[in-house]
């Protein structure tokens, strides 16, 4: 389950794994450009051939994730789509950069953090109640995990771009998923953090994806990988 999946790294995501995973890809305002149930692609000068891209296509849902009924929906149709979620990527974002005594900040700095802490955190807790907990050597055996996609703006600063609220919101995403590994080793899932660098300005979109990919691999927990330019 993807969170964010319009954005140019959920559409990356979609793109470069969708033969990997059965996706639920969530997104708000447009629709994810992959082929999903809603729409697929064609060779405009062989319109009626078979194209691989439709083969394994996403699944996507619209929802507001700072709704209480839209992520409680998106739970149960994930649910009753593939009957289990084995990843759960977080990758919706909200952001304003403007100075922390503006109006542009005082009008948005609740839902910055509403969509970057907040939604993660009670979709989190929905799957848990829903299908995980009461799963433990399951989730064990399928390696079960959460990533949850911060920034390295939640660690440094980045002078003069009035990232306050922003920063302050990715960095409570990262004490958020050391408490939530914590708290869900006992149910014997994983969850992580990734705080990647601006992308695709500094860091290729792919590796990003790429990250995602390899903390759901891995068996590591309570981590936060930073992804930045290469050294």
């Amino acid at each position: 389950m993807l969170t964010g999946a319009a954005g140019s790294l959920g559409r990356a995501f979609c793109e470069a794994y969708a033969t990997h995973y059965d996706i639920v890809a969530i997104y708000r305002h447009r629709a994810p450009t992959t082929p999903s149930q809603q729409e697929r692609a064609v060779d405009p000068l062989e319109p009626t051939a078979t194209l691989t891209e439709n083969s394994l296509p996403v699944y996507t849902v619209r929802a507001d994730l700072t709704d209480e009924h839209d992520l409680e929906r998106i739970v149960q149709v994930a649910l009753a789509r593939y009957d289990r979620i084995d990843l759960l990527v977080n990758a919706a974002g909200y952001a304003v950069w403007a100075p922390f005594d503006s109006e542009r900040l005082r009008d948005s700095v609740e839902e910055q953090f509403a969509v970057n802490v907040i939604a993660p955190l009670k979709l989190t807790a929905l799957v848990h109640r829903k299908f995980w907990r009461s799963r433990r050597e399951e989730n064990l055996a399928f390696n079960r995990s959460i990533v949850n996609v911060s920034s390295t703006a939640s660690l440094r600063v980045y002078p003069g771009l009035g990232q306050a609220a922003y920063a302050a919101s990715k960095a409570a995403l990262n004490h958020l998923t050391l408490h939530l590994a914590d708290e869900l080793v006992r149910s014997g899932v994983r969850v992580n953090a990734l705080a990647p660098n601006s992308f695709p300005a500094i860091v290729p979109v792919t590796r990003v994806a790429a990250a995602i990919r390899e903390l759901d691999n891995r068996r590591l927990t309570g981590k936060i990988l930073v992804v930045d330019r290469m050294r």
